[in-house]
C-alpha cells in the first residue's frame, strides 16, 4: 500500500564510559557515546533524547550518513560550508518527542580511522559488509538505552545511507526496525548511476569508468591503471566496498522488507535525479502490502534544503519546512510518538 504525494515546498559490546551530558534549548538531553562497530572498530556517536524520555519511553531513530567523509552531523570535511543535515534532523525529532542516534562512520571524525600504509588492510576496513554491520550495531546501541521503546525504532538514511539502511533492514528481518526513511536515496544500482553521471558530465571517461567498474565487481579491487581523473571516484582502497555497492539493488531490497517506508526526495536534487533515479523505489513501494509513502518536494536540494534557483547547491540553511513537517508527522504517526 502506498500513498503518492508531490509537495510543493517553495519555502520549504564494550562497556560505555560515563557519557557527557548537556541540555539543549529545545528540551533535549545530549549524550556522547562510543560503541563497538564491525571488525574491531569503535564508533563515536551522539544520542539526542527529548526531555520527556525522563518520564516515559520514546521512539528512536538511527540516522545514517551519506557517502564520502560525512560525519555524524552530515558535514563533509571537503566542503567549507556546514550542511548540518543530520544534526538538524536529530533536533527536529527531539522537538517531536523522538530520540535519535547519529554517529561518525568508520574512518571519519572520532570513530576508528583507517589503517595507514597498508592497502589490503584498508580495503578490508572499508568493506561494504562492515558498513552494513555498523548500522546494525548503531541500532543495537540505541536499544541498549532504557529510554527507547524497543518496538518503535526506525532507520533514516540519507543518500548512500539509505542503501545501507535497506541492506540492514533486510538482513535483520523480523528483528529489525519498524520503519525506514529513505531520504535522497537512489532506486537504481550505483553502477548505473555512476555510468550516467560520468557519461553526462565527463563523456570522454565513460568507457574507462565502465571498464573500472567491471573490474571492481569481478575482482574487488580497483585496477592499477585507473586514470588520475577517475581516482576520486574509484579510490584504490574502496574496491571491497564498491564490489557490493555497485550491484546492490535497492528496489528489490525494498520489496523484500516488512518495514513501513517513507521516501523523501528533493525535486531540485542534481545527484539523485527525480523521477528517473527514484522511480524503481516508487514502483517497489506500490507492489508492497506494508504502508509506504512518497513525498517529492519542489525547489528542495539533495540535502533537503530550500534552493533559490539552478545555481544554488542547497547546502545552507534549515531543512525545508515542508520536508521537516513530513518527516516529523510521518514518524510520529508510524512510531507512536
Amino acid at each position: 500500500m502506498i500513498r503518492r504525494r508531490a509537495l510543493l515546498a517553495g519555502a520549504a559490546f564494550a562497556a560505555r564510559p560515563a557519557a557527557a551530558q548537556k541540555y539543549y534549548p529545545m528540551g533535549a538531553k545530549h549524550l556522547d557515546l562510543r560503541f563497538a562497530g564491525a571488525a574491531g572498530v569503535t564508533l563515536s556517536g551522539t544520542l539526542l533524547l527529548p526531555t520527556i524520555s525522563e518520564l516515559q519511553r520514546v521512539p528512536g531513530v538511527v540516522l545514517v550518513a551519506g557517502s564520502g567523509p560525512t560525519d555524524r552531523d552530515g558535514n563533509n570535511r571537503y566542503l567549507a560550508q556546514k550542511i548540518d543535515l543530520l544534526k538538524q534532523i536529530a533536533e527536529l525529532l527531539a522537538d517531536n518527542g523522538i530520540a535519535s542516534l547519529r554517529y561518525d562512520k568508520r574512518g571519519i571524525g572520532a570513530s576508528t580511522l583507517q589503517p595507514e600504509n597498508d592497502l589490503a588492510a584498508q580495503e578490508r576496513f572499508w568493506a561494504w559488509n562492515h558498513f552494513v554491520a555498523d548500522v546494525a550495531a548503531a541500532h543495537a546501541e540505541l536499544l541498549r538505552h532504557d529510554e527507547i521503546k524497543p518496538y518503535a525504532t526506525a532507520l533514516l538514511g540519507h543518500s548512500e545511507g539509505g542503501l545501507l539502511s535497506l541492506a540492514v533492514a533486510e538482513a535483520m528481518g523480523k528483528t529489525g526496525p519498524y520503519a525506514v526513511v529513505l531520504a535522497s536515496t537512489p532506486g537504481r544500482s550505483l553502477r548505473d548511476i555512476v555510468h550516467d553521471q560520468i557519461a553526462r558530465n565527463a563523456p570522454a571517461f565513460a568507457a574507462d569508468a565502465d571498464r573500472i567498474m567491471r573490474t571492481i565487481v569481478e575482482t574487488g579491487h580497483a585496477p592499477d591503471d585507473t586514470p588520475q581523473e577517475l581516482k576520486l571516484v574509484f579510490p584504490a582502497n574502496v574496491g571491497a566496498f564498491l564490489q557490493r555497492a555497485l550491484v546492490f539493488d535497492p528496489a528489490r531490497t525494498l520489496g523484500a522488507i516488512d518495514a513501513s517506508c517513507l521516501l523523501v526526495q528533493g525535486g531540485a536534487d542534481t545527484q539523485v535525479v527525480p523521477m528517473g533515479d527514484i522511480q524503481p523505489l516508487v514502483d517497489a513501494l506500490s507492489a508492497r502490502s506494508k504502508p509506504g509513502e512518497v513525498a517529492v518536494f519542489a525547489m528542495v536540494s539533495h540535502n533537503l534544503k530550500t534552493v533559490s534557483g539552478p545555481g544554488d547547491p542547497g547546502f545552507a540553511g534549515p531543512i525545508a519546512p515542508a520536508v521537516a513537517d513530513k518527516l516529523s508527522s510521518w514518524l510520529k504517526l508510524v512510531l507512536g510518538a
